[in-house]
């Protein structure tokens, strides 16, 4: 059986800092919206405080992230370990969407080493966390780093803004993002 807290104990946070990858859980509120369940890699992720998390997250191919947080807030994170003992530790919380003009972009920022890409910072008010077995999630060794999100967004130069506009202003389900407001508004 599985543990709940209210909020992130030193050992949680422990087992967090090791973590080289972790995911990202969402949905919308209408039940014929897709549930998003997203992978991030690199150094990217912060515990801020027992109750507060944020990461910085790069442009992708979407942002279902960002569009189901401004419906609706909430979000999991999912940590495995794939070494060591095994654990599976969740986080349950409300999300914010943090641009990079926006008034407290500064505050979480210094947390970070900008990569290439950067179009935003997720929060999250983390109201539960709970641990369970892991049992059956296998041994995998990490070797290192892809390097393939860095070099395209690195590529894309001039033309992230438009990329953006077109993959990142909406969810596949049609719900605007936090970017895809800020690029209406232009």
């Amino acid at each position: 059986m599985g543990k709940q807290f209210s909020e992130i104990q030193n050992e949680h946070m422990a087992f967090i800092q090791k973590q080289h990858l972790f995911f990202v859980g969402t949905a919308p509120l209408s039940n014929e919206g897709h549930v998003n369940l997203s992978p991030k890699g690199y150094d990217t992720l912060r515990v801020l405080s027992a109750t507060e998390v944020a990461y910085l997250d790069l442009t992708g191919s979407g942002n279902e992230t960002s569009g189901h947080i401004e419906e609706n807030g909430r979000m999991t994170f999912m940590f495995c370990a794939f070494e060591g003992p095994p654990q599976i530790l969740r986080l349950y919380g409300t999300g914010n969407v943090i641009l990079p003009d926006a008034e407290n972009w500064d505050t979480y920022v210094k947390h970070f080493d900008l990569l290439p890409g950067t179009r935003q910072i997720i929060t999250a008010t983390i109201h539960k966390v709970t641990t369970s077995c892991g049992y059956s999630v296998p041994f995998m060794g990490f070797t290192g780093e892809r390097e393939t999100l860095n070099i395209s967004n690195t590529k894309k130069g001039q033309k992230l803004e438009n990329y953006r506009r077109e993959k990142n202003a909406k969810t596949i389900d049609g719900l605007e993002t936090t970017l895809g407001k800020k690029l209406n508004r232009k």
